[in-house]
């Protein structure tokens, strides 16, 4: 019924109610209901006001307003509307006074009637919100609505109580919020109360019935969501959550699309402070390359280097269907930036860098400025059998992008790395490690800022654990572990890519950037988690197997190579090597060169042997063999959860 209500019955009603709303402030300034002589001046205010408090309010647009769904400010712009014309009729009124002798209405009658009729205009549309908030209450929904708790008494808490009061097709109720200011204890959002802080969540949810609980608060840092997924799994609650910040203002989702937590989630740290105009600065208006532009890696810093309004972006990669695939995503997004001028070119670029003829070919073609070298091959076991591959892509490619680079005057390049790169016992690591010497080398000779950034496992990306660890769960497990004190840095993926930039802003040449990962993460207690995100509990449902640490894997990473000297950067979360070029031996080429020969000849003692030279800190010889397979014990809750 209430759907059909239209701005133009608003309009009868405004030309109906301003007279009465005039006629009570005749009445109330003359205590009387006869008008007497003041009955000219009457209908002189009304002939004023009325046509001109409507056509004010036309102007503003409050007719062209969904009064259903008001808000304080679409009353405030009615209310501005009112006064404005209230006050134009009070100095017409006064100038007759003036001119004329004669007065027509008393002096009051302007101040009396500003304030009636702001109550009087105010309730039609007030009520068009009200009755359609007990329409929706009235609506019937399948079943009984779920009885939910909303963690977090801000704007977004406040903002999804009333998107679901108002959507009772969600099938949530929101019987309460927590918070853990306590000046918002005790008070009433939207008519729901705020019942306590994040400790009372198994008592308020006895006391309410709850089921669930929604954590409505954006950046969250992660061992606060992990204290908060705890107290609800210990009172049998699922938790849920709103998307990140992030997300909301890439109006990639809405605050009604409500999720599970995700182990993300879970290891979330504090929102990194990027200098984003210094980004900017670098990146705008010039040509960007990105090797490996397809791969998760890759393919996020051509988001965010597009975000920097580039002249031109060369996504250079092997496998065409993820180069297809991240072109078309960038072309949607070229089309959606705002303004009328040049918008970036994108390139697709299929091409190997174990091909420098090939390399050679796209450098001339699209002369870029600035190189962002992400390709290279990062499974760890994998590599352990493929060693050819792994130094032909990882060291060789490297080198032909370095050669290209140099030959084409490229001003910055910036290499992703690895922490595995540190005291190496894979061939991945070893790889990268000579990558990285190769890079600090072609720094110090062609005296640009080329620069190597190390970081540890990235959550999403294509060789995650994660993403094995939830095809293992949906297969009903069980989940392996390596070992039970392996441990890894974790970032997400646009995480790291943020700090990549910003790694690149702050380069002079010959340096390794490391990122602050926070604390490592148990893998473990990584498994527990998802297992019981999804429901699930460790030892009943799903069992921990732990299967012995494969070749290449070391129990713990390392940020820095020994002789090293590290320090923080102008930015808290990267740290810096100056002296990287500095460890470069003298007979780098000569060695790379045999190491190549080795490799093509598939000679693995020969490429062994020249990798102890190239590296001589690496323990290659020193990988474990499997072991038997060993089945978890599971702790009693998530107390013992990752970092605490």
């Amino acid at each position: 019924m209430f759907s059909t209500i239209r701005n133009r019955y608003l309009l009868g009603a405004d030309l109906l109610l301003l007279p009465l709303a005039a006629y009570c402030s005749f009445v109330l300034r003359l205590e009387q209901p006869d008008l007497g002589q003041y009955v000219p001046g009457f209908f002189l205010f009304v002939a004023l006001v009325a046509p001109l408090t409507i056509l004010l309010f036309w102007i503003s647009g409050s007719y062209a307003r969904y009064w259903r769904y008001a808000s304080l400010q679409d009353f405030l712009t009615l209310y501005a509307a009112l006064a404005v014309a209230t006050l134009l009729v009070g100095v017409i009124l006064s100038v007759q006074r003036a001119t004329s002798g004669v007065a027509l209405a008393p002096f009051s009658i302007p101040f009396l009637f500003v304030v009636l009729a702001a109550g009087i205009v105010t309730a039609p549309r007030l009520s068009i919100s009200l009755l359609h908030n007990v329409q929706t209450r009235c609506v019937s929904v399948p079943g009984t609505p779920q009885r939910v708790l909303i963690m977090g008494a801000g704007g977004a808490g406040a903002h999804l109580a009333r998107q679901l009061r108002d959507h009772p097709e969600f099938g949530m109720q929101v019987v309460g919020f927590l918070d853990d200011d306590p000046l918002k204890h005790h008070m009433h959002i939207h008519g729901v109360p705020v019942l306590g802080s994040h400790q009372d969540i198994p008592a308020v949810a006895r006391t309410t019935c709850a089921s669930a609980v929604i954590i409505a608060i954006s950046g969250l840092p992660g061992r606060k969501v992990r204290a908060i997924v705890s107290l609800c799994e210990s009172a049998g609650l699922r938790t849920k959550t709103i998307p990140g910040l992030h997300d909301l203002l890439d109006s990639r989702v809405s605050f009604t699309q409500i999720r599970d937590v995700q182990i993300e989630d879970l290891l979330r740290r504090e929102p990194i402070a990027t200098d984003t105009s210094a980004v900017r600065q670098l990146l705008q208006g010039r040509r960007v390359l990105v090797t490996g532009g397809g791969g998760s890696i890759g393919s996020e810093l051509c988001r965010q280097i597009l975000a920097c309004n580039p002249a031109e972006l060369v996504v250079l990669g092997h496998g065409e269907n993820s180069v297809f695939e991240i072109y078309h995503e960038l072309l949607r997004r070229v089309a959606l930036l705002p303004g009328d001028g040049p918008r970036p070119r994108i390139h697709p670029v299929i091409a190997d860098i174990r091909e420098p003829d090939r390399l050679d070919e796209v450098f001339a073609a699209y002369r870029p400025e600035v190189v962002f070298h992400a390709a290279a091959h990062k499974h760890v076991p994998l590599m352990e059998y493929n060693i050819r591959e792994a130094f032909s892509n990882n060291v060789f490619g490297t080198r032909n992008v370095l050669a290209a680079a140099e030959r084409y005057e490229v001003d910055r390049l910036v290499m992703i790395s690895t922490d595995k790169a540190v005291n190496p016992t894979s061939i991945m690591g070893v790889s990268k490690r000579i990558a990285e010497l190769l890079v600090h080398q072609t720094a110090k000779r062609c005296r640009r800022p080329y620069v190597a950034v190390r970081f540890g496992n990235v959550l999403g990306s294509r060789g995650s654990v994660l993403h094995t660890f939830k095809k293992q769960i949906a297969a009903g497990g069980p989940v392996t572990v390596t070992h039970p004190e392996m441990r890894r840095f974790f970032m997400t993926i646009p995480e790291a890519v943020q700090l990549v930039l910003q790694a690149a802003v702050l380069g002079r040449g010959g340096e390794v950037f490391t990122l602050d990962m926070g604390e490592p993460i148990r893998i473990a207690d990584l498994a527990r988690d998802m297992i019981e995100l999804s429901g699930l509990q460790v030892g009943e449902d799903i069992e921990i197997v732990f299967s012995g640490l494969r070749p290449g894997e070391k129990l713990y990473e390392e940020l820095f190579v020994p002789g090293e000297e590290y320090r923080r950067t102008t930015h808290t979360k990267i740290f810096i090597a100056a002296n990287a070029s500095s460890l470069v031996p003298a007979n780098l080429d000569e060695r790379v060169s045999a190491l190549e020969r080795a490799t093509l000849r598939g000679d693995r003692t020969a490429m062994l042997a020249l990798v102890q030279e190239l590296v001589p800190n690496h323990c290659l010889e020193q990988a474990i063999a499997p072991a038997q397979p060993v089945v978890a014990t599971p702790p009693p809750l998530m107390a013992r959860a990752v970092g605490d």
